[in-house]
């Protein structure tokens, strides 16, 4: 980069240019989810500021080093190592697909890392308190408010199947069906896949299916979980009514939708599920995706061990 960073160039930024043509490519070619999509043109755009404020506009004066520059203002204004690793994810998509529609002759972000990601291991409940929370949501519904039925049982199907929430809120009345007790899901990329659910969650739906109606409206359509004008049910409607829940467990961890999710899976490898059927459940493209839950499991037991064994 050539440019001296002070002068900020008024010409128009390739990249932004190209934005609409590489958004077409995500969701029409690659099949790419409505959140990665607005991830990713969000990224974008800010590596576009970055590199106009530089005073670099042209695609083909983009380099290696302007990108590394990027994310290393990332980096220092903060952000978090997986925020990072997506903008560097972006940054190559874009790139590649930049030189293969014949936009630039070289790919900048060919040799573009992203940082190594940190090994938090996420939060989980116990069975018994996974156990205590579903009953708090079951006692919560007796008094048949339709809501308090619905939150009921969205978390008895999120924590028996272990969708993920944008999963769960995407539901149509078809694609549940309880005389089999399985649920079909589009999850990321558009792919579908059929996960069983429990009793304990069926007659949870059973339940909130003979109350969806008081909530129905014109702007229902075939949505499975309606909010209380009768529209799609919001993810942070999930959120919330799970973390006034939580907040009755003292002794548990802080957690929202995604931790349901988390636990399930924790809990099926705890009962000796198979880690393959496991991660075909939760829709992991990558079985390495799902062995952070063989971590969860083994970082339990050396907690119980340790607190139990005299010798430990």
């Amino acid at each position: 980069m050539t440019s001296d960073a002070s002068d900020v160039s008024t010409a128009p930024s390739e990249v932004l240019e190209s934005l609409p043509a590489f958004e077409r490519h995500l969701r029409f070619e690659k099949g790419r989810s409505e959140h990665t999509v607005r991830a990713y043109l969000t990224d974008l755009h800010g590596l576009a500021d970055f590199l106009s404020n530089a005073g670099v506009t042209a695609l083909a004066d983009i380099g290696l080093a302007d990108l590394r520059s990027w994310l290393a203002e990332q980096d220092r204004a903060g952000a978090a190592r997986t925020s990072i690793a997506r903008r560097a994810a972006a940054a190559r998509g874009f790139f590649r697909w930049a030189r293969r529609t014949g936009r630039i002759e070289v790919d900048p972000a060919l040799r573009l890392v992203s940082p190594a990601r940190g090994h938090h291991l996420p939060a989980v409940l116990r069975r018994q308190e996974a156990d205590e929370l579903l009953t708090l949501a079951g006692t919560a519904a007796d008094d048949s408010d339709p809501v308090r039925v619905r939150d009921h049982a969205m978390l008895e199907l999120l924590y028996a199947s272990g969708i993920r929430v944008g999963e769960l809120v995407g539901l149509d009345v078809d694609d549940v069906d309880l005389s089999t007790g399985v649920v079909r899901v589009i999850g990321k990329g558009d792919k579908e896949r059929t996960v069983p659910f429990g009793v304990p969650a069926a007659d949870a739906m059973h339940r909130w299916i003979s109350h969806r109606p008081t909530l129905v409206t014109p702007a229902s359509g075939a949505a499975m979980f309606l909010g209380r004008r009768g529209g799609r049910v919001d993810p942070r409607t999930v959120r919330t009514s799970l973390t006034a829940l939580v907040r009755e467990m003292p002794q548990a961890p802080a957690l929202g939708p995604h931790g349901l999710r988390h636990s399930a899976a924790t809990h099926l490898l705890e009962g000796g599920a198979d880690l393959r059927m496991v991660q075909e459940l939760l829709g992991h493209a990558s079985l390495s995706t799902t062995q952070i839950y063989t971590h969860v499991s083994v970082e339990r037991l050396r907690a119980s061990y340790t607190q139990a064994h005299p010798r430990a």
